[in-house]
C-alpha cells in the first residue's frame, strides 16, 4: 500500500481475502484475492459478483455555474442531461490529447457528481472552475460498490422498490438496508449491474450484507483486476493501460486523440468550446494509430506490452489480453496501425512467455456486441 493515501473503509475485508492492497489513484486496492479468478469473472458473466472500486474519485459541482463548467470540462452536452441520468464522457488538454474518462450523474438543476479515475480529472474540474460561482468538492468519504451481474437486480430488488424499472445510465437516491445511498445503473463489466454509493461508515455494513444474503445465489467477492478480463471482452478502456502514458511513442509525449482511442462518441453532436476542442476537430483523419481487437491462436494469452508484427515488421503492441473460460475465445485489445483495423489481417504476437502467438484483426466488443445485456429492461 506504499504511497497510498485514500483509505477504503473496507481494507480489512479485502486483507481478510489475501489482498495487500496495492495502490491505485492514491488508495488501497484490492488488486489480489487467495481466490480464482476465473471464478469471479464466472460469477460475474452468470451470476454476480461484488467489488470496491472506491478508488474511483468523486466530485461534486454545485452552484449557479456548475452546468457551465462541465461544459468546459467534457465532451457532453450537459443540457440535455436531466436530474437522475449519467453519461459517459472525455476530457482533453488543450492539445485535443485524451486525459481521463468519467461519468457525469446530474443530481439536481444546478448539481452535479463527476466520478472519474487516475486520470486528471479533478485538475481539470478545478481548473474550469476559476472565476465561476461555483463549488467543487472531492468527497472521498463517499464509497462506491459495484454489483455486477445478471442477477444483481434480483438481489436488489428484494430491498429497494422499483429497482427492476430503474434505466441504463439512470441513478436513484433509496434507502438500502436501512441506510441512504445512490444507486446507479452503470458498471464497468459489460453486464446489467449497479453502483452503490453509500458512506464510508456504511460501507462495511452494506458489503457484508451483500455477500452474506446473496451467497445462495451465487454472489462472490471480486478482485478489482477481474475487472480486466471483463472490459477485455466488452471494449472498455483503462487510462492509461491502453493509452501511450503507459506505451510511449519513441520521440513523442504521451497522448492520445479520440480518434485514435475509439472515444470520439463521446462528444455530443455539433459541440463547441470545450478544453481541447479545436485541436480534437483539427486531428480527425490525422491518426497515427487505432484501439483494435485481436483473436488469439490456441489458449496461451500474451502479456500486456507484447509487440504485434506484420510480415516481421514491428507495427503495434497488445495492451490488454484474456482467454475466456465461458466463451473459450482468447483476445485482445491492441494498439494497431490505422490499415490493420479491420476484421481478417493475419498479424503474429511475440510474448516473452509463449513465444510466437497467430493473431487475426477484429473489431470489438468480442462479446455482447449489440450491448443487450448491459441494457435489458426487464
Amino acid at each position: 500500500m506504499t504511497n497510498s493515501w485514500r483509505f477504503s473503509a473496507l481494507a480489512d475485508r479485502h486483507r481478510a481475502l489475501g489482498s495487500k492492497l496495492e495502490d491505485w489513484s492514491g488508495m488501497g486496492t484490492a488488486w489480489s484475492y487467495d481466490a480464482d479468478p476465473d471464478a469471479e469473472y464466472m460469477a460475474i458473466r452468470t451470476k454476480a459478483g461484488l467489488m470496491d472500486v472506491s478508488g474511483l474519485k468523486k466530485v461534486h459541482i454545485t452552484g449557479p455555474a456548475a452546468s457551465h463548467l462541465i461544459d468546459r470540462a467534457t465532451t457532453r452536452d450537459v443540457e440535455k442531461l436531466m436530474p437522475g441520468r449519467a453519461v459517459y464522457a472525455s476530457m482533453l488538454n488543450d492539445a485535443g490529447k485524451f486525459v481521463d474518462d468519467c461519468v457525469i450523474y446530474r443530481t439536481g438543476p444546478n448539481a452535479f457528481m463527476v466520478v472519474h479515475g487516475s486520470g486528471q480529472g479533478h485538475e481539470q474540474l478545478t481548473m474550469a472552475a476559476t472565476g465561476r460561482d461555483v463549488s467543487v468538492r472531492f468527497d472521498d468519504n463517499l464509497h462506491n460498490l459495484s454489483l455486477q451481474g445478471p442477477l444483481a437486480v434480483d438481489f436488489l430488488e428484494k430491498h429497494v422498490e422499483r429497482i427492476r424499472s430503474l434505466p441504463y445510465y439512470s441513478h436513484t437516491h433509496a434507502s438500502l438496508f436501512g441506510k441512504p445511498a445512490m444507486i446507479s445503473r452503470t458498471g464497468y463489466t459489460g453486464e446489467r449491474g449497479y453502483e452503490l454509493f453509500v458512506r464510508g461508515q456504511d460501507a462495511p455494513m452494506v458489503w457484508d450484507r451483500i455477500l452474506d444474503e446473496g451467497k445462495a445465489m451465487g454472489i462472490i467477492p471480486c478482485r478489482f483486476t477481474t475487472l480486466d478480463m471483463l472490459r477485455t471482452e466488452s471494449y472498455l478502456l483503462f487510462y492509461p493501460y491502453d493509452n501511450s502514458e503507459m506505451y510511449p511513442f519513441e520521440n513523442e509525449s504521451p497522448g492520445d486523440t479520440l480518434w485514435e482511442l475509439g472515444l470520439d462518441f463521446t462528444v455530443s453532436a455539433g459541440k463547441v468550446g470545450f478544453r481541447g476542442a479545436e485541436e480534437h476537430y483539427r486531428l480527425k483523419g490525422k491518426e497515427r494509430f487505432k484501439i483494435w481487437g485481436l483473436k488469439f491462436e490456441g489458449t496461451n494469452v500474451p502479456g500486456n506490452g507484447a509487440p504485434v508484427f506484420k510480415n516481421g515488421e514491428k507495427v503495434g503492441l497488445v495492451t490488454q489480453a484474456m482467454y475466456s473460460p465461458l466463451n473459450k475465445h482468447n483476445i485482445g485489445i491492441a494498439r494497431l496501425p490505422v490499415d490493420c483495423a479491420n476484421n481478417g489481417t493475419k498479424l503474429v504476437v511475440r510474448c516473452g512467455t509463449h513465444g510466437e502467438i497467430q493473431a487475426t484483426t477484429s473489431p470489438m466488443p468480442f462479446y455482447d456486441v449489440d450491448k443487450k445485456r448491459r441494457t435489458a429492461k426487464d
